[in-house]
């Protein structure tokens, strides 16, 4: 039928009333108003989503980019190469090795073979539980381990196991090992200096880390460079005052001493003259640098630095040379030192045998302690203590060195008798080694005291006057008596070499008493005579056995440690002394 037959059609049933279509399903039942609520809701749904579309189009676009790039951009950092320590002759003591950091992106590890996770365990030194355990984390980026070998990490690399990667890494390396640790310290897994100096010069040896940034695809490799790269800067190399070969000598001295006298430890600082340079430090017990695993805080003390006792004895000269230099003794001036007694208050004074009627250079080459008493209580306690804050003690150490103490000395005002005359002969008091040792410089040079240097001086530094030249001199006299036949010190001789110093012996003082069976033992000397080239400072602490006086127990060190440290350096012989000569009186013990 036509297009025009069916509107006639249609027209002709309009015209007899006849709906158009007579079944009911067909009919429109439902309000008009409903449609337009429906079309009112799907206008205001598309205007919300073309809203949303600009908020995140035009306002959130900086915070949508962030998150995209944060799941495949990454920024490396490009580790710099820390700077080499090495000693004043150029030998290395710690430089930095290329490592790897092994890492895991543990929801990627899941199910990988469980042989190549057995194997990759074993490589890096773990148990298949220990492994698991850090695969367990929640985290999307795990360490399995830090400063993992090069070959150990090629290995793991060739399992090809989805979701382990590695990066590039620097590990310190020591080459002398437990020799030089207390001075050269270590660093920790981040590469930050953790004792000595890798602490001390920590901004200066860690250089400035680069950066790049890259796309890694969701298994973690790098598939394209994307920003600019700042390149590393590598931390500058150290130069230290050390002198290896002096430093093993004081070592294997120190070491041995400790285990023929089974002390509880031990140390020795060696120090130049001239220059204030700390040649040597050493300390027994200590550690090995490379392997940590069973570090103890025994070990870790630095006991030259960090450790303070009464020095005893070796302070006697300090007195004294304040009373030579204010004219108010002479060496030969004559002190009455009695029977071995000298009562102060209610205190008892005592010798270790009876000296009697003795001069100045007698009460320093004999130790005795009432001497030493009578010379000291003739000066004002104020001068006594200015004299030993001029020599360091009781003050914070400026040598830029971690951990190094001040020691103890009281304020003068609060000075009893008793502790004036204490103090004179090292009671009462406490001082570090390296304290110690740098007062000598005032004696072996020409009465003036330098700064201390544990990088290489280049330039001789200027001292500050402390004494006369002619004190000095009379007190270097003094002090080679005392390790000649007749003095405390004779086990401290060196032959070939004319020597002096002075033993120190204390009592430790525990629990608020002094021990009578735990002593520190310690010897100062300098060689040679002559031209004094170092000083060199013993301490024992704790030896057991019939042997206990700094002259038994630190003389001896002095000597050895003195005899190969002058012929290294081919320091020429200044006496014709052949062997060590030990009187019998001398060999049973010395102060």
């Amino acid at each position: 039928m036509s297009r025009g037959g069916n509107q006639n059609n249609a027209r002709v049933a309009r015209s007899k009333g006849v709906p158009f279509s007579k079944n009911p399903v067909l009919a429109v039942s439902l309000p008009v108003w409903r449609s337009r609520v429906v079309l009112f809701v799907l206008f205001f749904a598309f205007a919300a989503l073309a809203g949303r579309a600009m908020w995140l189009q035009g306002m959130s676009t900086q915070f949508l980019q962030k998150q995209g790039e944060a799941r495949y951009a990454r920024t490396l950092v490009l580790p710099a190469t820390r700077g080499k320590i090495t000693d004043r002759d150029g030998q290395v003591l710690a430089s930095s090795v290329p490592v790897k950091g092994i890492w895991a992106n543990p929801d990627d590890v899941q199910n990988a073979p469980a042989d190549k996770l057995k194997e990759m365990a074993t490589l890096l030194g773990m148990t298949n539980a220990e492994l698991q355990k850090k695969l367990d984390s929640d985290r999307s980026f795990v360490y399995l381990k830090r400063q993992v070998e090069l070959d150990v990490a090629d290995k793991i690399a060739k399992l090809n196991i989805t979701g382990i990667g590695s990066e590039k890494e620097y590990k310190r390396f020591y080459p002398q090992g437990e020799v030089t640790t207390h001075v050269v310290g270590f660093t920790n897994l981040e590469d930050v200096g953790q004792e000595s100096m890798e602490l001390a010069q920590q901004k200066s040896l860690v250089g400035q880390p680069g950066t790049r940034r890259v796309i890694r695809d969701r298994l973690g490799h790098i598939v394209e460079d994307i920003g600019s790269v700042r390149e590393p800067h590598d931390g500058k190399d150290l130069t230290l005052s050390i002198d290896s070969k002096i430093q093993y000598i004081a070592f294997t001295q120190v070491k041995d001493a400790v285990e023929k006298f089974k002390a509880k430890a031990g140390a020795a600082v060696v120090l130049d003259v001239h220059t204030g340079e700390v040649l040597a430090l050493a300390n027994y017990p200590t550690y090995n640098p490379n392997d940590r695993s069973k570090l103890t805080g025994e070990q870790l003390r630095n006991r030259v630095m960090t450790d303070t006792f009464e020095p005893g004895s070796s302070m006697k000269p300090f007195p004294v040379v304040m009373a030579l230099d204010a004219k108010k003794v002479t060496p030969h001036t004559m002190i009455d030192t009695g029977n071995g007694a000298m009562v102060i208050a209610d205190r008892v004074i005592h010798d270790t045998s009876p000296h009697h009627v003795i001069d100045v250079q007698t009460v320093i080459q004999k130790s005795s302690n009432i001497g030493t008493t009578k010379i000291a209580m003739a000066m004002p306690a104020q001068d006594l203590w200015e004299m030993f804050t001029k020599l360091g003690f009781g003050q914070p150490p400026k040598w830029g060195f971690p951990g190094a103490v001040a020691g103890r000395v009281r304020p003068y005002k609060s000075w009893r008798p008793i502790e004036h005359a204490n103090m004179s002969f090292g009671q009462g008091m406490s001082v570090s080694l390296i304290q110690l040792a740098r007062a000598y410089l005032v004696l072996a040079r020409d009465g003036d005291i330098i700064p201390l240097s544990f990088q290489k001086v280049h330039e001789a530094p200027h001292g500050t006057q402390v004494i006369s030249p002619k004190t000095a001199a009379e007190m270097r006299e003094m002090l080679e008596m005392v390790t000649l036949p007749g003095g405390s010190a004779v086990k401290a001789q060196v032959p070939g070499y004319r020597v002096g110093g002075k033993t120190g012996t204390a009592q430790k003082f525990i629990g608020g008493r002094y021990s009578h069976t735990k002593y520190i033992g310690n010897f100062v000397g300098m060689a040679p005579m002559s031209d004094p080239r170092f000083i060199i400072a013993v301490m024992i602490d704790e030896p057991s056995g019939p042997l206990k006086y700094g002259g038994d127990v630190a003389g001896p060190v002095f000597s050895a440690l003195a005899a190969q440290a002058l012929r290294a350096k081919n320091v020429a012989p200044d006496s014709d002394l052949t062997h060590i000569i030990i009187p019998e009186s001398a060999a049973q013990g010395n102060m």
